[in-house]
């Protein structure tokens, strides 16, 4: 959901920032409305030749869980050079070869775009580097046993497991999804 035009924010956080507006009725009264805006989170698949590869990690506020690799966009950074940089960051890994997969856009009071993006025939160019509060493990994978981590409540990224459970509904559109990773 995105912040209305006439959205002032009140109050800026370390990474939230709360806005409120006056909201018109249907009835015609008007009440105040409030909505949080956070920067965009980038999530990648790296892959190479026919395998994939999942973060396993673990951080002070959750248990350890496979999702992808990723972070949060800095201020005035594009997607791509986040995704690049997090990229290499969290497994030492480089692709000249990257495509936006899909946006997705949060529901509710919180404006958040979180960017999917794919990087194939990715190589090994550093050790990782990473942030104090995560431990990272990189996970090589085949594409089922994608499908099968991805479809199971270990898994963090709830609205890609949604369309990976929908994909397996429909062959063809798993079959395209699986073209673009490789």
């Amino acid at each position: 959901m995105k912040l209305p035009p006439q959205a002032k924010k009140v109050f800026q956080g370390k990474i939230f920032s709360v806005h409120q507006w006056e909201q018109k009725l249907y009835d015609g009264t008007t009440a105040t409305f409030e909505m949080l805006k956070r920067p965009g989170t980038i999530q990648i698949i790296p892959t190479t030749d026919k395998s994939m590869y999942l973060s396993y990690e673990e951080q002070p506020t959750k248990p350890r869980t496979y999702t992808f690799f990723g972070g949060r966009q800095e201020p005035d950074e594009e997607p791509l050079t986040t995704a690049k940089r997090e990229l290499l960051e969290e497994t030492g890994f480089e692709s000249d070869d990257w495509e936006l997969i899909k946006t997705y856009e949060y529901t509710g009071k919180i404006d958040w775009p979180m960017y999917l993006y794919v990087a194939r025939n990715c190589r090994k160019v550093a050790q990782q580097n990473l942030d104090p509060g995560e431990k990272i493990e990189v996970k090589k994978v085949s594409f089922q046993e994608f499908l099968e981590i991805v479809s199971s409540e270990n898994f963090w990224n709830l609205p890609v497991a949604n369309d990976v459970l929908r994909m397996q509904l429909n062959k063809e559109k798993l079959e395209d999804f699986k073209k673009k990773l490789f």
